[in-house]
């Protein structure tokens, strides 16, 4: 045999089960189960009827998780037969997680709590000039102070996720020659960050953390076939499948360029300037410079400007196309809009997006699909950078019962 052939059969064969992970999948079944009924909680009877897990099975299950911190017992539920249940709920402050979000114009830093809400965060204009190990020296100590001023023990703290626009090699942990980020290159981002903070470490595309994060603790915690515009320096698309982030063969899914989708703030700003719509002294010198010029380009539009109003209904039919496009195809069941740029001009682009996707041929077809702008602010790929490390910690996560 070949070691061709040898390569092509070992790929078609389907990988088993490990089974003495299923332990941990199921204590990760049982809290997600929990997690996601919020407040009110499940009792033991409703979690095995949900996971359909055995009595004993969840009874053991909640016992280490109550003994973890990581849930409590909070009251009892009357079913008007037999006596009162006892309920479970998650315990928000029992864990945390730090998130860092690296995007050209600004360097976004947050930490959340189990749920996913944000405790503390921090803000900067992102440098330029390429000092690349200043830059992160500069992060690790924005990720040291709010855990600092937190006064959270750090032992409680899971990890730190970065997000950080693509191309990435997300086995290596690099950023590779992301555009608007000169001087980067190709650049070891996570490991750099996880030895200046201490805390162990994960990086992924910024679109990818925004729909974790909508999948964590957003719009998106019901929909098991989520789609996730993100609009910010650039653009793209966070996708979730039957449950599943897809990522792609290298991690980089979601680039929209060819759905006729994609945007930047400095090309639409360049837009407005080049039609007269502003003026000069909003010139695009540095991504982050794009921000005043996108506010007054929402702000004219608002005031009835039709110049001004027509570059932004331009973008949003050339997002709604894309947007109707993907979701025919993965046929999702809802619809995120989110991010900085979002924040600014979200409501009027949702103006012309919503109708498109309500009149679509396709995308209605079989079921309702749902339209909204993100509940988890402009920092929701910070939130998302977080959530991967929530995600991956605490998650029912198939692939862990796979042989490694």
């Amino acid at each position: 045999m070949t070691s061709k052939t040898a390569s092509t059969e070992k790929g078609a064969i389907r990988r088993g089960t490990n089974l003495p992970r299923m332990g941990d999948f199921n204590e990760s079944v049982i809290l997600d189960a929990i997690r996601r009924r919020g407040r009110g909680g499940l009792s033991r009877v409703e979690l095995a009827q949900a996971t359909g897990l055995s009595a004993q099975t969840v009874s053991n299950i909640t016992r280490r998780l109550l003994d973890q911190g990581l849930a409590r017992e909070s009251g009892k539920h009357n079913t008007g037969s037999g006596k009162p249940r006892t309920l479970l709920e998650i315990v928000p402050t029992s864990r945390y997680a730090v998130g860092v979000h690296l995007d050209p114009a600004v360097i976004t830093c947050v930490l959340v709590d189990l749920l996913g809400k944000v405790v503390a965060q921090r803000s900067r204009r992102t440098p330029s000039g390429g000092d690349t190990d200043g830059t992160v020296a500069d992060m690790a100590a924005s990720v040291s102070g709010i855990v600092a001023e937190s006064g959270i023990d750090d032992g409680r703290i899971l990890g730190l996720g970065i997000a950080a626009p693509g191309p990435i090699d997300v086995t290596a942990g690099w950023v590779v020659e992301p555009p608007e980020l000169h001087g980067w290159g190709r650049y070891p981002l996570r490991d750099r960050l996880s030895e200046a903070t201490g805390f162990p470490a994960l990086l992924d595309k910024d679109v990818t953390a925004a729909v974790v994060a909508e999948r964590w603790a957003g719009a998106g915690t019901d929909s098991r076939n989520l789609l996730f515009f993100y609009l910010g320096t650039g653009s793209g698309m966070g996708l979730v499948v039957d449950d599943t982030v897809l990522r792609g063969v290298s991690g980089n899914a979601g680039e929209v360029g060819g759905l006729g989708a994609a945007c930047s703030t400095r090309t639409l700003v360049e837009e407005a300037i080049a039609l007269g719509v502003l003026g000069g002294e909003y010139t695009v010198l540095d991504p982050a410079d794009a921000q005043s010029g996108l506010e007054r380009l929402g702000q004219l539009a608002a005031e009835g400007d039709a110049q001004a109003d027509g570059i932004i209904e331009r973008l949003g039919l050339r997002v709604g196309r894309g947007v109707c496009a993907a979701a025919t195809l993965l046929d999702v069941d809802s619809i995120v809009f989110g991010g900085p740029a979002w924040h600014v001009l979200g409501e009027r682009l949702l103006a012309t997006i919503e109708p498109m996707v309500a009149r679509s041929p396709f995308v209605r077809a079989a079921h309702p699909t749902t339209v909204a702008s993100t509940v988890l602010g402009e920092n929701v790929a910070a939130v998302g950078a977080a959530s991967l490390v929530l995600d991956q910690a605490l998650s029912a996560q198939p692939r862990s019962l796979l042989l490694g």
